[in-house]
Order: structure tokens, then sequence, then C-alpha cells
């Protein structure tokens, strides 16, 4: 027994403890890894027979246990945990590549998306209505421009008129229908339209019943006639219903409404608003009272961005003043096909290597890769009972070397002294 052994066990004890004080460290970092010290022993390189005994214990490698650690859900929008396989994928100031399990994000000045290293998250971009472009990735920006209008092109309406109402249409050339009478018009509702620079436009449905089954339905804009004839309002479209009451027998298409241009209460002039296509299909005629249960239209005024944040599925999106949302972009998972191989770079993050190889990227869920979780951070996945138990195991281990070394000199010493 020499020296060499003893010593080699006291620096493998060390190197042990090293890793395992590097654990217990990081045992609160989000995204952090639990490493291992792994050893190997050790021979003199000599001809000799299977009577060799080993000079030492050498350390072999620093593995890293890519497990999956817990999610903690935290409510921060900008937050992403990755349940499964896969890194996110991180650009640096110097324009490297990073990978990392940590998701705790948030935007700059510029508005990107950002860890506390100034790392830029890195993604799919969106185009500008939103599809996410899935050929090539760049860093998450959110947008600072507002949201363009768009101008109403398609209505739809789902009411019910109540068939025992009595007729209201004027017979025999009487008054025709007066918008500030309720007496010539059986019910009404309103919605509003957006033209093509956003301005609002108060739409009015007036409902006359003419006949049984018959109902006329005129339409005004701001207070004003979409329709007229003599100076009088005309109906943009008559509906008739089966006995039953059901959906209408007509009109059987979508029925073209104009709208003209009109003056708003300040004393703008809205834009002529074209080929709407209001859809009725949705009506019935019931012996209930009148109730609205959806009037839909598809355009909207402009908007300020009013925030951003991550969906479940790794979307990042924008949220608008005027009620809409749009895709920025969608976060990129990376995975390697030997994890262990990547190399530790600090900051929660690793750097790719020869071993690890390169990198497979894809949208998250895609293939073998990880599920994004929104408002969530991954936990380390370090076991801290287990941290404590292997710190009394090395500690022995290395109480049990260093007792080597002191019987190897009480052995010299007791040689020095045989003369």
């Amino acid at each position: 027994m020499g020296f060499q052994q003893g010593l080699s066990g006291l620096n493998a004890a060390g190197k042990s403890l090293e890793a395992i004080g590097n654990n217990i460290a990081n045992a609160n970092t989000y995204g952090a890894k639990s490493a291992r010290a792994e050893f190997a022993d050790m021979y003199a390189g000599a001809l000799a027979g299977g009577n060799t005994i080993g000079i030492g214990v050498t350390l072999a490698k620093v593995s890293q246990q890519f497990t999956q650690g817990s999610i903690s859900t935290t409510g921060n929008p900008l937050d992403l945990a990755i349940n499964g396989a896969g890194f996110f994928q991180v650009l640096d100031k110097n324009g490297e590549t990073a990978y990392t399990r940590n998701g705790a994000f948030k935007v700059d000045r510029d508005g990107y998306v950002e860890n506390n290293q100034g790392q830029r998250l890195i993604g799919f971009p969106a185009d500008a209505t939103g599809a996410i472009i899935p050929g090539f990735t760049s860093p998450l920006q959110m947008p600072t421009a507002g949201i363009t209008p768009a101008v109403t092109s398609t209505m739809k309406m789902e009411l019910n008129l109540d068939a025992r109402e009595s007729v209201t249409a004027a017979s025999g050339g009487g008054t025709p229908i007066n918008f500030a009478d309720p007496k010539t018009y059986n019910r009404a509702t309103s919605t509003t339209i957006y033209d093509a620079k956003g301005q609002d436009v108060a739409l009015t449905y007036y409902f006359q019943k003419t006949a049984t089954d018959t109902w006329d339905v005129y339409v005004a804009a701001n207070g004003v006639p979409v329709s007229t004839s003599g100076g009088n309002p005309t109906p943009s479209t008559t509906i008739t219903f089966p006995s039953d009451g059901r959906a209408p027998t007509a009109p059987t298409a979508p029925v073209t409404l104009n709208i003209p241009s009109v003056t708003n209460a300040a004393g703008a002039v809205s834009v002529p608003i074209t080929g709407i296509q209001l859809n009725v299909a949705g009506t019935t005629q019931y012996g209930s009272q009148f109730g609205v249960t959806a009037l839909q239209q598809n355009g909207y005024g402009a908007g300020q961005l009013t925030s951003a944040q991550f969906e479940g599925n790794g979307i990042f999106t924008a949220y608008y003043s005027n009620g809409q949302s749009k895709a920025v972009g969608q976060v990129a998972i990376a995975n390697f096909r030997n994890p262990q191989g990547l190399t530790p770079s600090g900051g929660n993050a690793w750097s790719q290597s020869f071993v690890s190889g390169d990198p497979i990227v894809g949208v998250p869920g895609e293939g073998n890769l990880g599920s994004p979780q929104a408002g969530a951070l991954e936990d380390s996945n370090i076991d801290m009972t287990a941290q404590l138990v292997e710190m009394i195991t090395a500690q022995r281990f290395y109480q049990a070397n260093s007792q080597t070394i002191k019987t190897q000199d009480q052995i010299l010493q007791t040689i020095v002294n045989l003369r």
C-alpha cells in the first residue's frame, strides 16, 4: 500500500463533495439539474500479470441528470415550464446560442423576451395575420405598434321574434314606418359595425310584422335609413317563417347591405361600407318573448397594445385595447440525442458540444419534444434528502482514505525504526 491510492481517494472524495455542495446550493434554482461525480479506477501501464494492484481512483466525469423537475405555478404570464424533453433556445449578445430549462422570462426595453442573463428567447415568428411561420427561428419580440382596424364584411343575427305580436305595418298606403314612433314597428335591436378607418357606426335593426309569419327588417346607420324610396325608409330584407316558426324559408342566402356615409355625434363622417353579408338564418318565430341571443360582426376599430403572454401551446400572444388578440410567435423547443454531452455554461444554461450532437428544433409537443406550461416554472430536480445522505457517504469515504495514508505513515515509521 502506497500514499498514491489514499491521496487519489482524498481527491475523489473532495470532487464528490464539490458536486454534492453544488447540487445543494442550486436546490432552489429553477431549471437546475443535479450533477453526479462518476469515478474510475487507475492502473499503471505495465506488462504485469493478473495480480496487478491499482494505483487509485480518478474522476471520470461529472454527469448531469436531466430528469423532469416538478412544475410550480407562478401566475406570471411570461413564465414557461417544459413538461417533457427539450430546452429553450436563447441567444446572447454575442450571437451564441445556449439552451436552458429555466423559463423565467421578461420583456426588455426593446420588446424582446429575455431571461435574467439578458439572453433572448428564440421562437418561430408570426406573419401580419398572426399565422405561425415554422420555417425559421428568430428572437421573439413583442410588437410596439397597435393593431390596424378591420372593416365589417359579415354579420350574423340570432334572435326570436314573438309570433303572438300583432301586425304593425301600415295598410292601404297609410303612414310608413317611423323610427321615432314605436307604434309603427314591433321590436328593435342594435349593434356596432366599423368602417375602413375603424370608426364605429351604430346599426339598428327594426322589425315590423307585416303579416302572419312575415316580418320586414329595416336598417338604420346612426339613425339614417340604409334603404329609402321617395324619402321614406324601405325594408332591407323580408323574413318569412314556416308555420312552425323554425328557420326562415326566405331569405335562404345572406342579404347584402350597403351602408352609406353617416355622421356621428361629434360631426365626423364615416366611410361607406359596401357589400356586408347579413346572415339571418339564425332567427326564429316562436310564441315566446322577443330575445336576442347573438349579433355578431367581424369588424373592429384600431387598438393599442395592452399586454402579452404565453399560451399553453407556447404561442406568444399580444392583446389589444379593442379586445382583439394576435399571435406574435411560438417558442421553439430544442432537444439532443445525448443531453448529457451538453457543456454547462452557467446562468442555468448549457452549450452544444460535439458529444451532444446537433440540436433537433421543433414546435412544442411535436415528436418527442416536451410541451410548455404557461404561468409556471420547472423546479430543480435535486433531492435534498438524497444529497445529504450522499454527503455523509462522501465524508466517510474521505475519512477512510485518510486512514490509509495514516496507516502507510505508521508502517514507514516502523521500518525506519528497525535499525
